[in-house]
């Protein structure tokens, strides 16, 4: 009996530790709940899932922005995936900018999965706030947020307009910038999500916002892309709004293995034509975004697209 006992616990045993080393779990780490990009991790989330049939688990996490999430990749064990502009992965492994003091090697051990819905400026004004350009934004409150890649983004762009020290700067944290307008505790605010952002389209349909347009002088000063939103996007749109891009990508660490990283990006290409039948932002990526990634991409990831023949250059191998 003791015997068919130590069978039966031995076999379970092993069942165990079969069914543990087939699920994959990942950890994602997005940005803050009130963003786009926060649901665009959910539905990557249940896209995983699928396309895995429950064999990889992704766990989605709240962020602070982009360059946290790059800053925890430094010290972040097993399957870590976050989402930056490859722009701060190259200024973290050049111990630049805001990485100056914070300089790691592990930063050398980042790697590209691929491109998702790139940032897109948008700058929004209660509809009654007087605010028809960026002059007019002299004197009033604006919310940017926090330590977000938006947050500073926006700073910036306020600083190229001749706006620093005009406008007075909300000390409140974006997710809370819908209730604050409708509130009249500001004149508008800046979010860097990916078009339709949740939040203005809440702003939008319950409070009645305009999001104010670049001219191409101002979006030369910014170096960033030109991005133009389609009329009827968000509730009261009547007219395109022209504003500025940024290239957002999914990375990882060296210390994901190759199966891993290939399951990953076999199963977002495979699902994205899904996702975009459920959230628009998704159509408008390809496999031409690849060339934003400046970095070097992930082997896995790179043994998908060598298989379906996407063009990668030797500086990304």
């Amino acid at each position: 009996m003791k015997l068919l006992h130590s069978c039966v616990a031995a076999a379970a045993l092993v069942a165990f530790s079969f069914s543990a080393q087939a699920e994959t779990r990942v950890t994602y780490k997005s940005a803050k709940t009130s963003s786009s990009y926060y649901q665009m991790a959910v539905q990557i989330a249940e896209a995983m899932k699928e396309a895995s049939n429950g064999d990889i688990i992704v766990t989605v996490e709240e962020s602070q922005g982009s360059v946290q999430n790059v800053m925890e990749a430094a010290v972040r064990p097993g399957n870590y995936v976050f989402t930056t502009p490859p722009v701060l992965v190259k200024l973290a492994k050049g111990g630049k900018a805001m990485f100056e003091k914070r300089a790691n090697p592990k930063f050398g051990e980042i790697r590209a999965l691929f491109p998702i819905p790139s940032l897109t400026m948008h700058f929004v004004v209660g509809e009654d706030s007087g605010i028809e350009s960026f002059a007019d934004m002299k004197g009033k409150k604006i919310l940017i947020g926090k330590g977000s890649f938006g947050a500073k983004e926006g700073a910036k762009y306020l600083k190229l307009f001749g706006l620093e020290g005009q406008v007075e700067l909300a000390d409140v944290e974006l997710s809370n910038a819908v209730p604050a307008l409708k509130n009249g505790q500001i004149d508008g605010f800046v979010t860097a999500g990916s078009y339709p952002a949740p939040n203005v389209i809440e702003a939008a349909a319950g409070t009645g916002v305009n999001v104010l347009s670049l001219s191409d002088e101002q979006i030369a000063q910014t170096k960033r892309t030109k991005l133009v939103i389609p009329a009827g996007t968000y509730a009261g749109q009547d007219a395109d709004i022209t504003t500025t891009s940024l290239p957002v990508v999914a990375y990882t660490t060296t210390q994901m293995d190759d199966d891993t990283a290939y399951a990953l990006t076999k199963s977002f290409w495979d699902q994205k034509a899904k996702m975009g039948k459920g959230a628009a932002w998704w159509n408008g990526v390809d496999k031409d975004l690849l060339s934003n990634i400046s970095g070097k991409i992930h082997p896995g990831a790179l043994k998908f697209y060598d298989e379906v023949g996407y063009t990668i250059t030797d500086a990304q191998r």
